[in-house]
Order: C-alpha cells, then structure tokens, then sequence
C-alpha cells in the first residue's frame, strides 16, 4: 500500500526501453560495425535515462540504489556476470558434441542435462550449503576444465565438467537473488524484482553474443563443414576461456552476498 498516490515514469520508461533494446540489437550484430555503433547508442540512452531519472520525484528505477547500496550493486552485477558467463555452455557444448564428436542428438542431449539435473538437485538447499560455501568459485572451476576440449576428450570428463557447473550455479543463483531481495525495502521490491529479471536477459543474450563472435571470428559466416572443425573447436575453446575469465571477475562481486543479513527488508 506504500505506492499509493505515486505515478507511474512513463518519461523515463521510453529511454529504458530504448536502451535495452538497443544494447540487445547490437549484441545481436557483434563483431560487426552496425552491433557496436548500436551498443554505443544504447550507451548514450542510459546516460540520458540516469540523468533523468536522478531529477524526476518518482523514477522508473531508483538509481540510488546502485550509487548507495553496495550489496544490490554487487548481487546484481554478480547475476550478469553469471549469466553472461553461463548461459552460452549448452550452445557452445551442443555445437562441440555434434560436429567435432559427431555424437547422435539424443546422446549429446543425454550429456548435457548433467548440469541441470545437479542445479535442480542442490537448489532447495543452496541456502545453507553456499553460507559454508562459494558457490561462484564452483561454478567458475566448471567453466574451467571446459577450456580444454579436444577431439578426443573424455565424455565422462565433460559430465563431470558440466556436474561442477550446474553445483555451482545451483549454489549462487537462488541465494544471490535472494540477497538482491533482502538489500531494498518492502515498497522497493517490485524495482528489485525487475532488475533480477534484467539482469538475466541481460545476460543470457551477452552470453551468446559472446559465443558467437568468436565463431564469427574464427570462421566467418560460413556453413560448418568438417573442414571448418578445427576452427569450430578453437572458438568454442576461446569462449570457454572468456566465460573463465568473466566468472573469475565475478567472484569478488558474488561474495558481497555474504554479508547481506536476513534482515534486510526496511519499512
């Protein structure tokens, strides 16, 4: 009942529409000129909707929860990176298994529910277990014994790989969105829930942005033929290696979880 009498930012919910669709859109041209001038442009409409958002007395989004709420910064850039950083396995890994391994569909479908079947085991209990636990180092030890596919890689090794990932992920995701919950007030939850849900898309279309540009890097715009395997295989090795990276960047943001208390909710 806290938001009666307030109006809805219609002003602002323009520049918030462009800038996200334009960022998308321009994750979707990468590595192309058209893809970065577009994520440029969508760099310019979030300087013109933080501006504005920072004068009007009732904003889309409060951007003061970012500049004086460490705990709702960091859990939400720790939910980017790991999406960005997550999202892309299965595509990269179902591209490996079907033209470098030449697995049947329904055997490489078979290998890669190992992640979310240890995600859906561990979730009811992430809680407690990645209270003792980091979960996001977990996670980012799977996206590193998956830098390392070769022709003849143990599929036992990438079921284990993809075990580790899914434990991991398991462990961060539901604690972390609860921490984001727990960091507003009662009346800023709607806001909290809506950057949870930005985050993700996010995410997930900069993870396969990400996958594809090495592709399109290391092999162009081309038919996958099995001439164009070994390059198939070094772009889904470059990627693995990014997301390594991007998630040991998000190590440091992930563990600001920690510190948020039950309590969090305000009146």
């Amino acid at each position: 009942m806290e938001a009666r009498g307030q109006r809805f930012d219609l002003a602002g919910s323009v520049p918030y529409t462009l800038m996200i669709a334009g960022a998308m859109y321009g994750l979707t041209l990468l590595p192309s000129a058209a893809g970065i001038g577009w994520l440029v442009v969508g760099g310019i409409v979030l300087a013109v909707f933080v501006r504005w958002e920072r004068r009007v007395p009732q904003p889309l989004v409060e951007v003061s929860l970012f500049s004086g709420n460490v705990a709702f910064l960091c859990s939400n850039f720790a939910a980017m990176i790991n999406y960005s950083a997550i999202f892309a396995v299965g595509f990269l890994l179902s591209l490996y298994l079907q033209y470098v391994r030449g697995l049947d569909p329904a055997i490489k479908g078979l290998l890669l529910i190992a992640q979310p079947i240890v995600q859906m085991v561990v979730s009811p209990v992430a809680g407690h277990i990645s209270d003792r636990h980091a979960p996001r180092v977990v996670a980012t030890l799977g996206l590193g014994l998956l830098t390392r596919l070769g022709r003849e890689t143990s599929l036992v090794y990438i079921v284990a790989s993809l075990a580790v990932l899914g434990l991991g992920y398991g462990l961060f995701s539901s604690p972390n969105t609860n921490a984001i919950m727990s960091s507003v007030e009662i009346r800023r939850l709607g806001i909290a829930s809506g950057m949870v849900a930005t985050m993700r898309a996010v995410g997930q279309m900069t993870s396969l942005s990400i996958a594809m540009v090495f592709i399109s890097m290391l092999m162009g715009n081309v038919q996958i033929t099995p001439e164009r395997y070994p390059a198939l295989l070094s772009a889904v090795n470059l990627a693995f290696l990014f997301f390594f990276a991007l998630g040991i960047a998000g190590i440091r943001a992930s563990w600001v979880r920690n510190g948020v208390t039950a309590g969090g909710h305000g009146s």
